[in-house]
């Protein structure tokens, strides 16, 4: 994660600038508790990341992150053995977040030009429904800080 707005950092801590949700989804217990359809998501993910890496198999950092989710995550190696490649636009994700229960965002990830396979991901509710509500007001509520500090409880715990 390279960078991220307080709004994605209060929707997840595992969207903080340094982190990584990949391995946020498969070991750590809070980022998965977010997840309803944890199992579906973990998927697209995992299918991503071959679509992302492509022919850069000797990446230092895929080496890394790849041989340490396979190790310590018996769902991350079942999924990697599918070898399953898979480009995801527009997809919805459904989150229960702890403050505000239940919530649908879609979740694009989009392209930018002129680097190294960088991508911006957004996450945004349709317009005008619950979730938009719920967004606003996870932006102008002071939640973030509680969500935090549970986020870092958790991992202070691997």
């Amino acid at each position: 994660m390279l960078a991220s707005n307080s709004l994605a950092r209060a929707l997840s801590p595992g969207l903080a600038v340094g982190g990584n949700q990949l391995r946020d989804l498969f070991l750590n217990p809070a980022e998965q508790a977010l997840h309803p359809e944890w199992e579906s998501v973990t998927e697209c993910f995992v299918a991503n990341l071959r679509q992302a890496v492509g022919n850069d198999v000797g990446d230092p950092r895929f080496i890394e992150l790849t041989g340490e989710l396979s190790l310590a995550s018996p769902r991350f190696r079942q999924l990697w053995a599918r070898h399953e490649v898979r480009g995801q636009r527009g997809t919805p994700i459904r989150m229960n977040h702890p403050q505000l229960g239940g919530l649908t965002l879609n979740r694009e990830r989009l392209g930018i030009g002129g680097t190294d396979a960088l991508m911006l991901v957004v996450y945004h509710p349709d317009a005008g429904s619950s979730d938009a509500d719920k967004l606003a007001l996870l932006a102008s509520a002071d939640l973030p800080t509680s969500h935090a500090q549970r986020a870092r409880q958790a991992r202070s715990q691997f």
